[in-house]
């Protein structure tokens, strides 16, 4: 399977600039699993929940459904991140569309920093996709901190974790990180970060890019550059992430504990 992260600047609450830009990517990405950033058609860092509530939409809103139209006719799944308008609340989530148009949804469990005061805590919980031969999982950005996240998405079975990103945080922090949530887990992981910088008065966010593939192994398979835009790419078997022996003795589903790891 070739899969592909795409890592870009958005431009801030310019929702169809960014339609076209994320739509341009795509039509010229040669993979069947596409990445996508955090937020990807809003930008980040909203001045108030007021202004974030003027960029956010239904999941049968215009960036979803334009995503549906392309995952249809390239016959391809992409996962993207949104804010998610859902009644009175708003989610920073992360859509997964897939060739028949069909959307499911992830809702960003731990959020960062201010997104406290301005989403809605997530509530969808960790859900694996099956594809068959294959299954997707799916988290967001600040997740990576936490181990129990991408261990819930491998003992629900995800052979592959997608994770889209605003991550702020220097890549020597979760770089190594999400390599580790892929040899502790042997899941591939996926990162789509997005770069640039944001200001809001005299506060500033710089996105350090850095997206990266990383094998069941550890080992990194290809990343960006801090400043790079475009799609990177891996040819992956997701089958190789059924495989959680290490030796002989040792695998390391069956040789958890869970009996003494009660609290």
């Amino acid at each position: 399977m070739r899969s592909a992260a795409l890592q870009f600047c958005p431009e801030f609450l310019a929702v169809e600039s960014n339609q076209t830009r994320v739509l341009d990517f795509i039509r010229t990405c040669d993979a069947e699993l596409l990445v996508l950033p955090e937020l990807c058609f809003t930008g980040y860092f909203f001045h108030d929940s007021e202004q974030l509530r003027s960029v956010a939409e239904a999941t049968n809103g215009p960036s979803v459904t334009l995503l549906r139209d392309v995952a249809r006719s390239r016959k391809v799944i992409i996962v993207a991140g949104i804010a998610e308008r859902a009644g009175e609340n708003v989610y920073n989530s992360a859509v997964t569309v897939l060739p028949d148009g069909s959307v499911d949804v992830y809702r960003k469990t731990h959020l960062f920093a201010e997104e406290k005061i301005l989403f809605t805590p997530g509530d969808s919980g960790f859900r694996v996709r099956d594809f068959g031969s294959w299954r997707l999982g799916v988290m967001i950005c600040y997740d990576w901190r936490f181990p129990e996240a991408a261990r819930t998405l491998a003992l629900k079975g995800a052979h592959i974790i997608a994770h889209p990103s605003d991550l702020v945080a220097a890549p020597e922090l979760w770089q190594p990180a999400m390599r580790v949530r892929s040899l502790e887990n042997r899941v591939f992981t996926i990162t789509a970060n997005r770069t640039g910088r944001e200001t809001r008065g005299l506060d500033e966010l710089i996105f350090h890019g850095c997206s990266q593939i990383v094998a069941p192994s550890g080992k990194v398979l290809v990343e960006a550059g801090r400043e790079d835009e475009g799609w990177i790419y891996a040819e992956i078997d997701p089958t190789a992430a059924d495989r959680k022996a290490f030796s002989q003795w040792n695998d390391i589903m069956t040789d958890r504990r869970p009996d003494l790891y009660e609290l």
